[in-house]
């Protein structure tokens, strides 16, 4: 890794920071329906610096954990950590993430490296299940029981502001569920 000061971010220099929001709603999965969950979280991105890969391939690296607590009465529901990554001379943008219920996720998407012209900043990354590029990894239980399929996360930045969806396709409870989860934070 090389000094993080002259690392050229692209896109990722939007995310670095630590944003607080209290406007989140989970949809997730139930047995005989879905549960909505009010939520507010907090995500820290944190510049890191580059990775050279294989003497050719160079890529920018933020890291970050997001904490999600329920509105209804504060308890930790969804703990993430991962890295986003840009490589400049592909104009890929990757997220990888993992959870602690044995899902890791590495998505992808293509960036061209400026800000919007209206000086937004949008991420969008997608994952699945059947691609070798940008793909789904999950214990045999998970596989059996509450199977990832696919996975798509879109985040816009525009200065202070962030605002996130994302959408994970299960297959729960005999049925494919569409679980989301959208946000608008700000940067503290």
């Amino acid at each position: 890794m090389n000094d993080k000061v002259d690392i050229d971010y692209g896109p990722l220099r939007a995310l670095v920071g630590t944003w607080t929001g209290d406007k989140g709603l989970d949809i997730a999965p139930e047995p005989d329906g879905s549960e909505n969950n009010p939520y507010h979280e907090t995500i820290t991105f944190t510049a890191i610096g580059d990775v050279t890969n294989a003497e050719s391939q160079v890529l920018a690296a933020v890291r970050y954990q997001q904490i999600v607590q329920r509105k209804s009465n504060d308890k930790v529901f969804h703990d993430e950590t991962g890295y986003w990554m840009w490589d400049a001379k592909a104009g890929v943008i990757m997220h990888s993430l993992t959870i602690p219920r044995a899902v890791c996720v590495l998505a992808g998407g293509t960036h061209n490296g400026t800000e919007e012209a209206d000086g937004s900043t949008i991420l969008e990354v997608s994952a699945d299940l059947n691609d070798k590029n940008r793909g789904i990894i999950q214990s045999p239980f998970m596989r059996e029981n509450a199977r990832t399929t696919k996975f798509h996360h879109r985040i816009v930045v525009e200065n202070s502001r962030l605002a996130y969806s994302e959408t994970t396709i299960l297959e729960i409870y005999g049925k494919v569920f569409e679980h989301t989860d959208q946000n608008e934070l700000t940067r503290q």
